[in-house]
C-alpha cells in the first residue's frame, strides 16, 4: 500500500468517528499517521541477511551468553494498538557468536510488524538459532499490552511474560533455571 493510500485510509478514519479533517490540529494527521504507521511496521521491509551483515564470528566460548532488557514496541495484530515491553534473549554458542548490536536489531524486525506477543517470541527464538547454530536459544518477553489497558479488561498493571526455548534451554532444566534466574536479576 502506498503512503498516499494510507494517507487517505487516516483521513476517511477520522470523517467515520465524526471529526472534521480540515480541522486545523487534523489537517496533517493523515499524513503523519501514515508515516508512523509506515516506521512502526518497517520489519516487513527488513531481511535478517542484511540485518546480521555477516557479523556471526568464530569462537571458542560455550558459555550462555544474554542480551537482557532489550526494548521492544509492537503493533497487535487484533487492534492495532500498541505492545511495549523487554526481551531477554540468550543462547550458547557452537562455535560462533553473533555481534551484540545483532540480536537488539533481530527484536526489532519481528516487533516492528503485527504481532502477538506469543508468535513474536518464537520468531526471535527460531532466528537466532537459525542465524548461529547455537547449542541453545532462550527468549523471554514481557510486555503490557494496551489492548488490555486502554480498552476491554481495562487492567493497567497487567503484564503478559511468553518464553521460548529451544536445545539445551529446553531439554536441560539447570540451563534454563540459569537463563531465567539471571533474567530475574536487575
Amino acid at each position: 500500500m502506498t503512503e498516499g493510500t494510507m494517507e487517505e485510509n487516516y483521513r476517511a478514519i477520522i470523517e467515520a468517528i465524526g471529526e472534521n479533517p480540515e480541522r486545523e490540529g487534523l489537517l496533517r494527521t493523515p499524513h503523519r499517521a501514515a508515516k508512523a504507521m509506515e516506521f512502526l511496521t518497517r520489519g516487513y521491509e527488513q531481511d535478517v541477511n542484511e540485518i546480521v551483515n555477516g557479523a556471526v564470528f568464530e569462537s571458542s566460548n560455550d558459555e550462555m551468553v544474554i542480551v537482557r532488557d532489550i526494548e521492544l514496541y509492537s503493533l497487535c495484530e487484533h487492534h492495532l494498538l500498541p505492545f511495549i515491553g523487554k526481551a531477554h534473549v540468550a543462547y550458547l554458542p557452537a562455535g560462533k557468536v553473533i555481534g551484540l548490536s545483532k540480536i537488539p536489531r533481530i527484536v526489532d524486525m519481528f516487533a516492528r510488524r503485527l504481532q502477538i506477543q506469543e508468535n513474536l517470541t518464537q520468531q526471535i527464538g527460531a532466528c537466532i538459532q537459525s542465524v548461529t547454530g547455537a547449542n541453545g536459544v532462550g527468549v523471554v518477553i514481557e510486555a503490557q499490552h494496551l489492548c488490555a489497558m486502554m480498552r476491554g479488561v481495562q487492567k493497567q498493571n497487567s503484564t503478559m511474560v511468553t518464553s521460548m526455548m529451544l536445545g539445551r534451554f529446553r531439554e536441560d532444566h539447570r540451563t534454563r533455571e540459569e537463563f531465567l534466574s539471571l533474567v530475574r536479576r536487575g
